[in-house]
């Protein structure tokens, strides 16, 4: 059990959190949290934004029940961490694009501080949000909002490209990747429910060209080319 050390509204349903914790955990890697009592039933699964010292910090959007819970907590409030799981971003070289979208940018600020001379793609709907943090590790920063940030990359420059975002973003990365014919390393985190994030319940389940495979403990992080997105 943690304690909440700040949760502050950085947008619009978009809270920035920061809870007491110790464990760690790999860039695109995710921690289930729970801040109730027997109900809701399940956890909520939240990837890292960024892990300093004895804390860890979430970005989470407020899309039902849980959210809307951990959006009231104060600081001192508990809050339950389990974690860190899932399987994150591989280890890259050379030149690298990190790619998000709303509230996808989520795991790829961690990033960001791994890979301090990324370039940086971050697309939202209506709002942009987070931009000064982000800047500050970015080799180049680059925004769109209300338009297609995909449009705004040349995958050819790139040796690794990693991205986190709604379905349709995510579509649109394999087709530009497939498109333009780059040697790059694509790798995409998906958003899938979770309800476990151990493998037991098969919620999170992801279409494969090899079969079916788990959002939680195969993922969520998975070469761009491997997974096939349904419209």
């Amino acid at each position: 059990m943690g304690k909440v050390i700040s949760n502050t509204q950085v947008s619009d349903q978009v809270y920035l959190m920061s809870v007491e914790g110790h464990a760690g955990g790999r860039t695109g890697q995710f921690y289930m949290l729970r801040a109730w009592g027997d109900y809701p039933i399940l956890s909520r699964p939240i990837s890292i934004f960024n892990i300093s010292g004895d804390s860890i910090d979430f970005l989470y959007q407020v899309v039902g029940e849980g959210t809307e819970l951990f959006a009231r907590l104060r600081p001192g409030d508990p809050i339950s961490l389990e974690g860190p799981f899932g399987n994150g971003f591989p280890d890259v070289y050379g030149r690298v694009a990190l790619v998000g979208g709303g509230i996808g940018i989520a795991p790829l600020y961690y990033c960001a501080q791994q890979l301090p001379n990324a370039d940086i793609y971050l697309g939202f709907s209506k709002e942009a949000y987070l931009l000064e943090p982000f800047n500050q590790v970015a080799g180049k920063l680059m925004t769109n909002v209300g338009g297609f940030i995909i449009d705004d990359i040349d995958f050819n420059q790139y040796d690794a490209i990693l991205a986190c975002g709604p379905h349709g973003m995510m579509k649109a990365i394999q087709r530009k990747q497939q498109q333009s014919q780059c040697t790059a390393e694509v790798y995409i985190s998906l958003e899938n429910r979770m309800a476990c994030g151990i493998g037991a319940c098969l919620v999170c389940s992801v279409s494969c060209h090899d079969g079916r495979k788990k959002a939680c403990t195969d993922g969520p992080v998975f070469a761009a080319e491997e997974v096939l997105l349904h419209d």
